[in-house]
């Protein structure tokens, strides 16, 4: 049984990476463009704001990245910084745990994107993709054929 579940591991990986992507990127879209909700239920955030635009633009740029799987794991790694600064900047002074804050969805995001930058994307990713065009170059198979051996 474990021998199924570990081969279906990378496509359980590519999954989880496209749908907290698409989540991170939503919230990019909301702060900055007012859809969905808009920036907390109302409008967008004023181009420029610090640190509120900056993180939108992280977020929409960062999740969008991370869904389709290209730099995923620098992506993740700056997602990941900007939630673990969003959290301690923003949510920790108000009280100290989570709950109390409201910081759940950033303690959550930056350790998802943490995992994320330990772990690689997982299947259908562009990185894969380019990894392997780029792993075999054309010809290279013949060139080492060819040339001689080269004593140590």
């Amino acid at each position: 049984m474990y021998t199924r579940l570990n081969r279906a591991q990378p496509y359980a990986l590519g999954l989880f990476r496209i749908v907290v992507g698409l989540l991170f990127a939503c919230h990019g879209a909301a702060s900055l463009f007012g859809v969905l909700g808009g920036a907390m239920g109302g409008g967008s955030i004023p181009a420029g704001t610090w640190p509120g635009w900056y993180a939108a633009l992280i977020q929409l740029v960062g999740g969008t990245l991370i869904v389709l799987g290209l730099g995923t794991r620098i992506a993740a790694f700056v997602a990941s910084g900007s939630m673990a600064y969003a959290y301690f900047k923003v949510h920790q002074p108000k009280a100290l745990f989570p709950l109390q804050n409201g910081g759940e969805p950033s303690a959550v995001f930056c350790w998802v994107f943490l995992l994320l930058v330990f772990t690689g994307p997982g299947s259908l990713a562009l990185d894969l993709l380019f990894a392997r065009r780029s792993d075999v170059e054309p010809g290279e198979d013949r060139a080492r054929e060819q040339a001689p051996a080269v004593a140590a």
